[in-house]
């Protein structure tokens, strides 16, 4: 693969023909990208909670480009029922899936549940995407040449699954770690999903954005405030995960992320995620235990 040091949206072929999902497009890295494979002639499905903010963004994005093929589709992914609803829906109006992004997340806010009554950030970053995947596959496996991004961070470093409280429920709620959870969790159904779809021609990819300036960042002052001085617009945050969208080369199980210092800022890279995430063993009790919770089964 071309690790070339400046990969940006110029290295992009034309999308025409492509459908895509992107979850959480109506802002940050997630709205970018939608935008950009839009601007590259593909069919945009902006997946969002709020459906207002859905149609800002697509009017945002036609704005720019007139010949935009955008819908904007109503998902919750802190409700299961939402996702499945969603997922009918689209196999209603849609006969292919070329690309699912799975980007939405939520980041540190305070202790909450889901719907279902998981731990929020675990319970939307990766059993909300978990479940709405699974309810895809079928559409996914049929369309040639698939493929499936998810969204992780740089702060699976942080993660360590406790399944015995995966929810948090006896442990004092410490937001920086659920966070940690829910992105190291991503990267095991990641490694998990290609390892059952090998032979199946669906690409399993992820990526992650560095140090991107974005809404995520809301429940932290600090962070706020620091953006102004350390991070990266989403135009550049989205590269990352246009790149293990879309490059040719891509294997699956490959991650993505900025090629600066300590992978905070720069252009995307083939990165490698800590030595934790690779577990084999842990990703295969997570992706039992996932199905479990969300009783959607593979």
């Amino acid at each position: 693969m071309s690790n070339s040091n400046k990969w940006t949206e110029e290295n992009i072929a034309d999308q025409s023909c492509k459908t895509v999902i992107v979850t959480g497009s109506s802002s940050g890295i997630g709205f970018e990208t939608a935008r950009v494979l839009a601007n590259k002639n593909a069919k945009i499905i902006i997946a969002v909670r709020n459906l207002g903010k859905g149609e800002a963004a697509k009017t945002r994005i036609i704005e720019q480009n007139k010949n935009a093929n955008i819908s904007v589709m109503q998902i919750d992914l802190a409700d299961l029922s939402s996702v499945k609803n969603f997922a009918d829906q689209f196999r209603k109006k849609f006969d292919k899936l070329n690309l699912l992004i799975n980007n939405a997340g939520v980041m540190i806010p305070p202790y909450s549940k889901t719907k279902d009554g998981f731990e929020l950030q675990f319970g939307t970053n990766h059993l909300g995407h978990f479940a709405l995947t699974l309810h895809l596959l079928t559409v996914i496996t049929n369309t040639a040449n698939s493929r499936i991004v998810n969204v992780a961070s740089n702060a699976h470093k942080m993660g360590n699954i406790n399944f015995d409280d995966i929810n948090w429920e006896t442990r004092k709620y410490n937001p920086w770690r659920a966070y940690g959870d829910s992105k190291i969790a991503n990267l095991y159904f990641t490694n998990q999903l290609a390892k059952i779809l090998d032979g199946k021609n669906v690409l399993v990819t992820a990526a992650h954005p560095g140090w991107t300036a974005t809404d995520l960042q809301r429940h932290s002052k600090v962070f706020e405030f620091a953006n102004k001085f350390f991070a990266m617009p989403p135009k550049q945050g989205a590269l990352p995960t246009l790149r293990a969208a879309v490059d040719e080369y891509a294997k699956s199980g490959d991650y993505f992320g900025p090629n600066g210092w300590q992978q905070w800022k720069g252009y995307p890279v083939l990165v490698k995620p800590n030595s934790l995430a690779m577990d084999e063993t842990i990703a295969n009790k997570l992706w039992k235990i996932s199905e479990e919770l969300t009783n959607v089964k593979f």
